[in-house]
């Protein structure tokens, strides 16, 4: 006998970040007041190897067989909502939820999910948050020994090996007390509004970059590449904004990043639009270039998912590098450290496979007994790039999360 899922409107209730119940937060994806949190866990899966996208989508499409879908809201997001995050790496595991509850809020609208046969108690409260003390440690690469790995990578690209390629480190802080993540995502929304907050599996973070969004027949992706640190001076910005629009270093790395994505959705689509250039998007810390890229699926006998389109676009010149396979073995020759699900696509998929998946960045990973967590930060190298510049680049990216642990 199939389970019944049941969605439903819902009333007022406070911002998703704010809401708690019984049931630890298992999985979230919200920007502004629009988003998910989930709670429990009905059912989790774990995918890896070339296939990976593809058995995601088989997984995902044999348990909505199984479910009898009862949906009395309807539209984009309503109904069975899988989250997931995929590892950057083909051979490392990528990570499948289906939770138990899942509330959602969308222009003004709200509903909530729920799997089984009772109707769950939501507890709309504000989070009490607790403070930590933290220690840091280095992760995988001391500061020198990243900036040498800057170096050889800069080497690399002028003997003409690659064009471009993301390399990454790790920073891990330990606390005194168990890590809360509903208040390190409450902690995030207060000061990265405008990210997409995510929570699968323990792994956390606020990203400004959307790998793709698919409703109905539209798609669209965020490009992000070519970064600037804010100094908190809004003259000062204003000029270094208009300096990032014109640095040839920066907006080279950022066409590598946009003709990726924009040949990836060539297949799928029966039209594309690429603007001729990057705006810059502002961000509490940082400023990126950046470039929305659209398309309307084509009209095909076989129907294009979500999954497929993931699938094609990671991983994109903005998380790895051109060309890709180059890249890839670069990163592993260079960054002495697993990424896990750093960089891998992380979103929601829907019943009808629509969708938001973000690339997984400004994050990290809580550990088991969530008294530390791994935080991770990633900068592009092209032959302009520098050691020191690359540093301090990461160094702000890693702030999100640095100053959102702080306030717990």
């Amino acid at each position: 006998m199939a389970l019944r899922i049941t969605t439903e409107l819902l009333g007022d209730h406070p911002r998703l970040s704010e809401i708690a119940t019984d049931l630890p937060i298992s999985a979230s994806w919200i920007r502004g007041s629009d988003g998910f949190i989930a709670f429990g866990s009905y059912k989790t899966h774990r995918v890896s190897g070339k296939k990976r996208f593809a058995d995601a989508s088989t997984w995902w499409k044999n348990e909505l067989s199984q479910l009898e879908i009862k949906n009395n809201v309807h539209g984009v997001g309503t109904g069975p909502i899988l989250f997931a995050s995929f590892a950057f790496a083909e051979e490392e595991p990528s990570v499948l939820t289906i939770p138990e509850i899942v509330v959602a809020q969308k222009n003004g609208k709200s509903w909530i999910t729920w799997i089984g046969n009772g109707q769950p108690e939501l507890v709309s409260q504000i989070i009490n948050q607790v403070g930590l003390n933290l220690t840091w440690s280095q992760g995988a690469l001391s500061d020198e020994e990243w900036r040498s790995a800057v170096n050889a990578s800069v080497t690399k690209i002028k003997e003409g090996e690659l064009e471009k390629v993301v390399l990454a480190r790790d920073l891990i802080a330990h606390a005194d007390k168990e890590i809360n993540p509903a208040a390190l995502i409450q902690s995030l929304e207060t000061e990265y509004p405008s990210t997409w907050l995510f929570l699968v599996d323990n792994l956390i973070g606020a990203t400004p970059e959307l790998l793709v969004r698919l409703s109905k027949s539209l798609v669209t992706s965020r490009v992000l590449a070519g970064t600037i640190r804010r100094t908190g001076d809004e003259e000062r910005d204003f000029a270094l904004a208009g300096s990032l629009a014109k640095s040839s270093k920066d907006l080279e790395e950022h066409e590598y990043a946009v003709r990726s994505v924009a040949e990836a959705l060539e297949p799928f689509a029966s039209s594309t639009n690429v603007p001729d250039a990057p705006f810059v998007l502002h961000l509490p810390n940082v400023m990126h270039l950046a470039t929305d890229v659209t398309g309307v699926i084509n009209d095909s006998a076989t129907k294009v998912d979500i999954f497929k389109l993931i699938s094609a676009l990671h991983p994109s010149a903005a998380v790895c590098g051109t060309p890709t396979d180059v890249a890839r073995d670069v990163i592993t020759e260079l960054e002495s450290m697993n990424r896990a699900r750093y960089a891998g696509p992380v979103g929601w998929i829907d019943a009808h496979g629509d969708g938001e998946m973000g690339i997984a960045l400004r994050c990290g990973q809580i550990a088991e007994d969530r008294r530390s967590i791994r935080l991770f930060a990633g900068c592009g190298i092209v032959a302009g790039s520098s050691a020191e510049q690359e540093l301090a680049e990461s160094q702000a990216k890693l702030l999100p999360m640095r100053s959102a642990l702080t306030r717990l």
